[in-house]
């Protein structure tokens, strides 16, 4: 019995992913133990903060780091930074920015709600956001037309959630920003890859610490010193509503440790192989048709997509598979983005022992009524 079914609440089955509405992620007994230590201790919170942010760059090859509570917060805060630029009384009075340069300009293919909407964070940083360009179709000149004397960043949103086809590339993006003085600054939430965009020449990427890394909640961003070392000093400002705690900080670094030892490949192989397993057992229930697909960003995460196949019970529909699916005990969370398209996802890799065969299950029992 889990800590929540003591107090009174179902047991989860996530089949969703890392995702904040499920609490992201479960950690380690490394993490934990980490956490807890820290927890444990007194620290000069400025101290740590500093030498985190020294460590957490040996991981990313960037100049300078800085810890957030989650990678909203990171968004938020490094916009704050680049709107300021570290002058004290301009940080005193954010979010109002009025009379200060501000404006973050993004693709409107972009412009996502994740669970929370990307200009909320800009805006919580005193920037103001200037998409460019059509939800479905962006050119390099949208983003070239929409830089002006106010602009400090163009930002390139790297997710699932964005729309994938006709956005301007990272590569293009970035050199426009740089043709043109600005830092080029990426949202990398959910990434895997923690060197790569800073090696792509990205100037700052926000990460979440408890997605990939399957850290403490938190997150963090990376990237050149020149913009970066004024982040932390919004901790004075703004971030005293963002605070990231000693323990938070602590298991964070040792997720990131861990993640450099941990066999990747070995997880993907495991993951697939359980994908597998909930195509070909789900493909044999009347009524249903699995397919495997990979993540829209390009990741290496493999799901398992069900849809009806034609000869589904007359008005039972995808909604209310899903809704049975949530409303049992335990609760079995599927993603649902296509939903209204008639199609659930199934993500193998937070699944314990026993998981995929209850799906199955579940699964059974709602199309035999």
């Amino acid at each position: 019995m889990s800590i929540y079914q003591e107090i009174g609440l179902k047991r989860v089955v996530n089949a969703s992913g890392r995702v904040t509405v499920l609490g992201v992620s479960t950690f380690s007994e490394r993490v934990a133990r980490a956490a807890v230590e820290g927890g444990q201790s007194y620290v000069v919170i400025e101290d740590l903060m500093t030498r985190a942010g020294e460590l957490i760059s040996e991981h990313t090859g960037a100049e300078m780091s800085c810890v957030a509570p989650c990678a909203s917060a990171a968004i938020a805060l490094t916009v704050a930074g680049l709107v300021t630029k570290g002058r004290y009384t301009d940080m005193m009075r954010l979010p109002d920015s009025s009379g200060l340069n501000n404006e973050i300009v993004l693709q409107k293919g972009h412009s996502i709600n994740y669970g929370a909407p990307i200009p909320t964070m800009i805006r919580l940083g005193g920037g103001v956001p200037v998409e460019v360009g059509q939800a479905n179709e962006v050119h390099p000149e949208d983003i070239e037309e929409g830089i002006t004397e106010k602009t400090v960043a163009l930002l390139y949103v790297k997710s699932h959630h964005c729309v994938q086809k006709g956005m301007v590339d990272i590569e293009t993006m970035r050199d426009i920003a740089h043709a043109h003085g600005l830092p080029f600054m990426m949202d990398c939430a959910a990434e895997e890859d923690f060197r790569k965009y800073i090696a792509m020449g990205a100037d700052i990427v926000c990460y979440s610490g408890a997605k990939a890394l399957e850290a403490t909640t938190s997150g963090f961003v990376t990237g050149k010193r020149e913009y970066v070392q004024y982040v932390q000093p919004q901790y004075h400002g703004i971030g005293r509503a963002m605070k990231v705690g000693k323990e938070q900080i602590m298991g964070l670094l040792a997720a990131l440790d861990q993640y450099d030892e941990r066999d990747h490949a070995a997880e993907v192989a495991a993951n697939v192989a359980k994908v597998d397993y909930l195509v070909d057992q789900i493909s044999r229930i009347p009524g249903l048709a699995a397919e495997k697909i990979q993540d829209e960003a390009g990741r290496a995460i493999y799901r398992c997509r069900v849809t009806f196949d034609g000869t589904q019970p007359e008005g039972l529909t995808m909604e209310k598979v899903n809704e049975q699916l949530r409303s049992g005990d335990p609760i079995v969370w599927a993603r649902t983005e296509f939903l209204n398209l008639g199609k659930v996802d199934f993500d193998p890799r937070p699944l314990n022992e026993g998981d995929k065969e209850l799906i199955v299950k579940r699964l059974q029992e709602i199309m035999e009524g």
